[in-house]
């Protein structure tokens, strides 16, 4: 299992993939961030979907994440399309034959693959923590932004909260992508589906009715990497409801996908 690990990480640094990845991290990572401060008085808003977060709120301890948090879901749609083409392709190059030559217990190959996707994952997200939190620590004072609160106790918590929350929310989202690669077996029908299903139908389905918001699993991922809104809103997920109907998605989606990569035959 773990030389399925080193040999999918090897994969993984690929300068082609590895930088790309890691540069778009880090552009969307300080836009979203440097757009919180340096749009702070714009009537048209300086969050996503036109939403005002006040100096008073970015002031609080949660504050310094707040620009972190905001990307959260972009870094899960990168992770979708790495784990769904990492996945997928071994079907369109037909290297899994060779991988079951070396590795005949499929389980194992799977396992591997997904720990070494998720440590790539994980290096996202720490990156994109470094650029978030330090753009907003920059733009600060531009903004006239307070930060006496940012580096406190109750900051670090915040740090820490939403580091965590974001994880879940990545690794959700590259579980998705993973089951993804294997139902579909090609990577541009599984990286097509996943982002039009996130960006485009479950919008429409939103916008048609409310109340799917709460049910759509793209939905309930986004409301795990942003924390959720406060229990009693009437507005937005509960993040123990995303956290709840998110991981059975994930759960029944890896099952399903499991399954059939053990009993389907090992070719397109």
């Amino acid at each position: 299992m773990w030389n399925v690990a080193f040999a999918e990480l090897r994969k993984l640094r690929r300068p082609t993939l590895f930088l790309g990845t890691m540069g778009a991290v880090v552009f969307f990572s300080a836009l979203f961030s440097s757009l919180l401060f340096l749009l702070i008085d714009s009537p048209d808003g300086n969050s996503d979907r036109g939403r005002t977060v006040s100096r008073e709120v970015l002031g609080l301890a949660t504050g310094g994440v707040q620009g972190f948090s905001s990307v959260g879901g972009f870094l899960g749609i990168i992770a979708l399309c790495v784990f769904a083409a990492q996945t997928a392709q071994e079907y369109t190059y037909g290297t899994l034959r060779n991988l079951l030559i070396r590795q005949p217990g499929r389980l194992r190959i799977l396992v591997g693959k997904f720990i070494a996707m998720k440590l790539f994952a994980l290096v996202m997200i720490i990156l994109s923590a470094v650029i978030s939190i330090s753009a907003s620590v920059i733009l600060a004072p531009r903004a006239k932004v307070s930060t006496d609160l940012w580096f406190g106790a109750d900051g670090r918590h915040a740090l820490f909260t939403s580091f965590i929350n974001i994880v879940i929310s990545v690794i959700g989202f590259g579980t998705i992508g993973m089951v993804l690669g294997l139902l579909l077996r090609s990577p541009i029908s599984a990286i097509s589906f996943g982002v039009l299903w996130l960006l485009i139908i479950e919008n429409l389905l939103v916008a048609v009715k409310n109340s799917l918001q709460n049910w759509m699993p793209g939905a309930q991922l986004s409301a795990i990497a942003s924390g959720g809104v406060p229990r009693g809103m009437s507005t937005g997920i509960e993040y123990s409801h995303a956290l709840l109907v998110g991981g059975i998605y994930v759960a029944i989606g890896a099952g399903i996908a499991s399954f059939l990569f053990m009993r389907r035959d090992v070719s397109n």
